[in-house]
């Protein structure tokens, strides 16, 4: 049913698509700005709180938290806009030596992020940046806890390998 504010409701007395919305809206935010670097993690946020509104009323908590649900759609929606996208030129690396050639010692991990794959990024951002457990995560990725501790494990690894043993 629609309400005259135009906000979608369950029924009586239930909270309006925006308070039920609210609480996880940082962590949907979270994960829209690590999958989709730039200024486009707005239009990717914004298509996948459209496309919740649109589905709100066949959520169903027996299946799942709102939390993973919402995650989901936002990770459904960056996968989407990479498909999209045409692939930009890639610019030829510099010679250096390390991850931190400008001798300040800082490691650019964007950079190294965009070395994973998109389903180790998205296991990164939700595990490392969300702060999802390893079972939601593996609700949102609709795969095993074992998928999602290999996943884990091989960006890693990559990183390690692209980073360097002395950036932990």
């Amino acid at each position: 049913m629609i309400s005259g504010q135009g906000e979608a409701t369950i029924g009586a007395g239930a909270p309006s698509f925006a308070e039920w919305l609210q609480p996880h809206w940082r962590g949907m935010a979270v994960l829209a700005r690590r999958l989709v670097p730039g200024g486009e993690w707005e239009d990717v946020l914004q298509e996948a709180v459209t496309a919740a509104w649109a589905k709100w009323t066949s959520f169903d908590p027996g299946r799942g938290s709102a939390r993973n649900w919402l995650l989901a759609i936002v990770a459904d929606r960056a996968h989407k806009h990479h498909r999209r996208r045409r692939p930009e030129p890639v610019a030829d690396p510099p010679d250096s030596a390390g991850p931190d050639s400008d001798g300040s010692g800082r490691l650019d991990l964007d950079s190294a992020f965009t070395g994973l794959t998109e389903r180790q990024l998205l296991a990164v951002t939700l595990h490392y940046f969300v702060g999802l457990p390893l079972a939601d995560i593996a609700v949102v990725m609709a795969c095993g806890e074992g998928t999602v501790k290999s996943t884990l494990r091989d960006a890693r690894a990559k990183l390690r390998k692209d980073l360097g043993e002395d950036y932990r």
